[in-house]
Formats: C-alpha cells, sequence, structure tokens
C-alpha cells in the first residue's frame, strides 16, 4: 500500500496522543464526538464566567447608600434573600471605606453608573469587531491551538483586572484597557466551539443537540455569578481572579484532550449524513488505511481534510443566504440578553421586592435563576425547530412572546420574591430561547449551506458574522442602561421591548419564506388525496 495517499493529518492532542499510547489503539467516532462536546462545553462554560463578574461587583464599586450589617451566608448555603450587607470584615482602610459605603474610585463618583456601562461596551465593541478577524482566522488556523490561545489569554486579562484591587489601582484607564483586551481574546471563543461542533455533528437534530450543549451559556453564568459573589466578602479583586483562573486551565485541558477535526484523528468529514460509528473500526490506523484504498472518488473526498480546504472570505459567507437577516435579528436579541447579563444582579439589588432591598450577594446569586430559564429555553428553541424545521419561525415566535413577559416582570416582579422567580425565570426562557438557537444550529446550518461548494469552509466565518454583528447590539444594551437607568427603569424596559419586537420583525421575510415552503409542501399531498378518490369511478366505468 502507497503511504503517500493516506489523509493529511495535524499531530494528535498530547492527551489523546498519551491514551492512544497506552491502549495501542484509538477510539470510535462516539467517544470523540461525546469527548467533543464535554470539553467544548467546559470550554465555553469558562468563557461566560469570565465575563459575570463584572455585573456581581457593580454594586460594589458603585453601591447603594443605604446598607446595614446582617452577617447571613450566600445562596446556596443560606437564605437566596437577606438584606444589604456589609462587604468586608477585615479593619483595613478599604474595608473602612466600602463601610463607609464609598465604593471605589473612580467608579463612586455621580457619574459611576456610566463608567461602569462604558467599562461593558468597551469589552463588547472590542469582542465584536474581534470576532470578524477571529472567525476568518479560525477558519484558517488549528482551531484547537487558536482557541487554547485565547483562553489563556482571556484568563490572563480577566485577572489582571482583578488584581487592580490588591494594587490598589483607582485609574479609569487601567480597568478600560484591561477589559478591551480581554475582549480580544474572547472574541476566539464561540466561532471556533461552534466550528468544532459543526465539524464532528451533521445536520440531523442539530438543533437539539446544540440547544442542549448550548447549556453551557446559562451553566457559564451562574457558576461565574456563584464563584464571584462567593469570594467577594474576602475582596471584589478575588470575584475576578476565581474565573480568570478557571478559564485559564480551562485552555489548558484543550490543548491536550480537543480533537477539533475529524478528519485529523482519521474520520471522513461527517458535515452532511453523519457517519455512525458502527460502521467505523475502532482502530485509527485501520480507518485511514481504508479511507486510502476506497474508490477514487471516495478518495477525492476523504482528502479534504482540515490542512487542505478552502475558506470561505467575509463577503461570499455574507453572501450566503439568511446570513444577513439573522445577524441583524441578533443585534437585537443580544441587546436583550446581554442587558439582562450585566445589569440583572444591579437591578435587583436596587429594586424593593416586597419593600425589602437585597445584598449584592443575594442579587447575584438570584440572577442565576434568569439563566436557569435561559437553558430549558434554548433546548426548547433547538428542539421545536428540528421537528417543524422552521428555524425563522420559532426564533422570532420566541422573541414575540418575550416582550409581555419582560413587561410582566417590571410591573409584578417587585410584588413578591415568588412572583419575581417565576417571571424571571420565563423572560430567561424566551429571551435565552433564540439568542441559543441563532448562534448555534442556525449559525452551524449556514456555515454548510448547500450554496458552498464541498470543498469550502465556513463555519466560523459564517458564526463569527452572525454572533460579532449579534455582540454589537450586546455591547450597546448595557451603554445604553447605563445612561437610561439613571432617567428610571422603565426606560430600560422599553428598550428592551422595542429590542425583541425589533428582532422578530427582521426575520419577517425568512418566516414568510419557511411558511410557503410548508404551504406548498402539503398542497400537492392534499391534492393527490382528493384526485385519487375522484379517478376511481372513471375507471370503472371504462371497465
Amino acid at each position: 500500500m502507497s503511504r503517500g495517499i493516506i489523509v493529511p493529518m495535524r499531530d494528535d492532542p498530547p492527551g489523546i496522543f498519551l491514551i492512544r499510547s497506552i491502549r495501542g489503539k484509538g477510539w470510535s467516532l462516539n467517544t470523540y464526538r461525546y469527548m467533543v462536546l464535554v470539553i467544548t462545553f467546559i470550554a465555553y462554560t469558562s468563557y461566560h464566567a469570565s465575563r459575570k463578574p463584572s455585573s456581581i461587583v457593580k454594586s460594589v464599586l458603585d453601591p447603594n447608600p443605604n446598607s446595614n450589617s446582617n452577617r447571613i451566608l450566600p445562596w446556596p448555603v443560606g437564605d437566596i434573600f437577606i438584606g444589604k450587607e456589609v462587604m468586608f470584615t477585615n479593619t483595613s482602610i478599604d474595608a473602612v471605606r466600602f463601610r463607609e459605603n464609598k465604593g471605589w474610585a473612580p467608579f463612586n463618583g455621580e457619574d459611576g453608573t456610566s463608567k461602569l456601562g462604558e467599562i461593558d461596551v468597551a469589552f463588547l465593541a472590542c469582542y465584536s469587531i474581534g470576532m470578524y478577524v477571529a472567525g476568518h482566522l479560525g477558519d484558517r488556523l488549528d482551531l484547537r491551538l487558536f482557541l487554547t490561545t485565547g483562553m489563556i489569554g482571556s484568563g490572563i486579562f480577566v485577572m489582571l483586572f482583578g488584581m487592580g484591587y490588591f494594587w490598589n489601582i483607582h485609574v479609569f484607564w487601567f480597568y478600560l484597557v484591561m477589559q478591551m483586551v480581554a475582549g480580544l481574546f474572547q472574541a476566539t471563543g464561540w466561532p471556533s466551539v461552534v466550528a468544532v461542533i459543526g465539524n464532528w455533528f451533521g445536520k440531523r437534530k442539530r438543533g437539539l443537540i446544540m440547544g442542549i450543549w448550548n447549556a453551557h451559556t446559562s451553566v457559564g453564568n451562574i457558576s461565574g455569578s456563584l464563584l464571584a459573589a462567593g469570594v467577594l466578602d474576602y475582596g471584589w479583586g478575588w470575584s475576578f481572579i476565581l474565573p480568570g483562573a478557571f478559564i485559564f486551565l480551562g485552555g489548558i485541558m484543550v490543548y491536550m484532550f480537543l480533537a477539533a477535526y475529524p478528519e485529523d484523528v482519521g474520520f471522513p468529514d461527517l458535515d452532511g449524513s453523519p457517519v455512525e460509528a458502527a460502521a467505523l473500526p475502532d482502530d485509527v490506523e485501520t480507518q485511514i488505511s481504508k479511507v486510502s484504498i476506497a474508490g477514487n472518488e471516495q478518495n477525492t473526498d476523504a482528502q479534504l481534510t482540515s490542512v487542505n480546504r478552502r475558506s470561505v472570505g467575509l463577503l461570499e459567507a455574507c453572501l450566503i443566504p439568511g446570513v444577513i437577516p439573522f445577524a441583524l435579528c441578533l443585534f437585537f436579541a443580544k441587546l436583550v440578553a446581554y442587558t439582562f447579563l450585566y445589569w440583572l444582579p444591579f437591578y435587583l439589588s436596587h429594586t424593593a421586592i416586597e419593600g425589602q432591598y437585597m445584598s449584592v450577594k443575594s442579587a447575584g446569586n438570584l440572577s442565576t435563576l434568569f439563566d436557569v430559564g435561559g437553558i430549558v429555553g434554548g433546548v426548547l428553541a433547538g428542539y421545536i425547530s428540528d421537528v417543524f424545521k422552521a428555524r425563522a419561525i420559532t426564533a422570532a415566535s420566541f422573541m414575540y412572546v418575550a416582550i409581555p413577559v419582560m413587561l410582566l416582570y417590571r410591573a409584578y416582579g417587585n410584588m413578591s420574591k415568588a412572583i419575581n422567580i417565576v417571571l424571571m425565570m420565563i423572560a430567561g426562557l424566551f429571551v435565552n430561547g433564540p439568542y441559543a438557537l441563532i448562534t448555534t444550529a442556525v449559525s452551524a446550518d449556514l456555515g454548510t449551506h448547500s450554496s458552498l461548494r464541498g470543498d469550502s469552509r465556513a463555519l466560523a466565518t459564517v458564526t463569527a458574522i452572525i454572533d460579532g454583528t449579534g455582540s454589537i447590539g450586546a455591547a450597546l444594551g448595557p451603554l445604553l442602561t447605563g445612561f437610561l437607568s439613571t432617567k428610571g427603569w422603565d426606560a430600560v424596559f422599553v428598550m428592551l421591548t422595542v429590542g425583541a419586537f425589533t428582532a422578530g420583525l427582521l426575520l419577517s421575510q425568512l418566516v414568510v419564506t419557511e411558511l410557503r415552503e410548508k404551504f406548498c409542501k402539503q398542497m400537492p399531498s392534499r391534492q393527490n388525496d382528493l384526485a385519487g378518490p375522484a379517478r376511481q369511478p372513471l375507471l370503472s366505468e371504462r371497465r
């Protein structure tokens, strides 16, 4: 057998190479798929966990003047709803400053809330700009190394932001620069993980699989909130250092164990119709040999590996049908979702529920229930879109239903704790559902669109265009909230409802197209059902 035609591969990840050396053979297709799902899930969980601390510490940097000194442990150890409390127990100058509710300069002045909004928009603006570049690079570079670099870089700069507390830094530009650089590194995450999942899973049940997998967004928000709130008593800097260390270690895990491309570990291209694991042997070397001695047509397909596939440019990717409408829809969907992500804990700590205000810890812990609803929403939206084969209809419907739910939350969320929890979780379901669907299944579908030639790779590029555009809205929402919240929270919720309505409206053409396709498919079958009985008398008469 000629070894010159063996499918070219990159080197195995060190961890996989070690395991294969010990076992003496490779893994099955399903084993690789499970590994990819778990590793990318943990990876993007750490991305979102590292973004959450800024929302938790907002009320510490720019505190509400009303507080008391209740000492109750945070949820889940203690009660979710506890009163305002002192953030530190030591006797340092910083602790005294916080007991006097002076916050942390430069965020404790009259323009403190606006500065916090500027910090958010600086991060998200760099994130959205970096997304376009990251997607373009992701389709050209080794996704494993690209993702590893982004995670380790993100961890370093998130931890540096927290070090501002220990170094006693009160200069605004320091925190601004740390967030901007962190945003650039964070842009590597989403295009990379979606591209990896798209490489390993075909289109069948993609919405459900990615809906479940996309729970990492909410799990990351929840774990980031709990990590940040849990160490807040020891100084707000720790709220950044722990999540930063989490994503740093996650980057090392990705480098060791992530197989980014099926072709690079001996499997043929899995896009399109999935290959059954039982049809392939466990020994990767045997798989490579079988691919190599297959027919000429199969050889051509097999050799389209991650090494020699053609990448798609930004303009070409934008021309794929559906990319622009979904990208614009995500602009407004993420405006709504990220406003909740960055400002919900602040809103809860500044809104009286049954006449009582919550502590910063309690607000951060309670806000995780929004993401619990988001997990259900992502899975539900993916499942519905698979069953009805209607991505646009599903996304638009969720956005429209989110409007009355958000208005109900604003109007009645302060009446009781139970009502607040229920409405918050329902809002999370309908706000995060379409956001999760568009950034996962829709992006993967369009990245492997039939308009692309078989040797083209556009998964990371299309994902970057859609999510990068959405991230501009994600930057705008928190920025506007920083200004609008000073005029009253009703103005913020008006912005959110307008954003949700616009998101649904932008999918109108795709919704009409999906409805027309379904109607046209049903018409021929109905006509055949009606025409069938009518023909019988004519045939019998002839006989």
